[in-house]
């Protein structure tokens, strides 16, 4: 699956990526 966060370089949106990376999906990440 092919996911967009929002805020992924913060404490829990870092979090979020790495867990949906370890099961296998896309990730966008978007952070100003």
């Amino acid at each position: 699956m092919k996911l967009l966060v929002t805020g992924g370089a913060g404490f829990i949106g870092s979090a979020v990526v790495r867990l949906a990376v370890a099961r296998g999906h896309q990730v966008v990440n978007l952070d100003a």
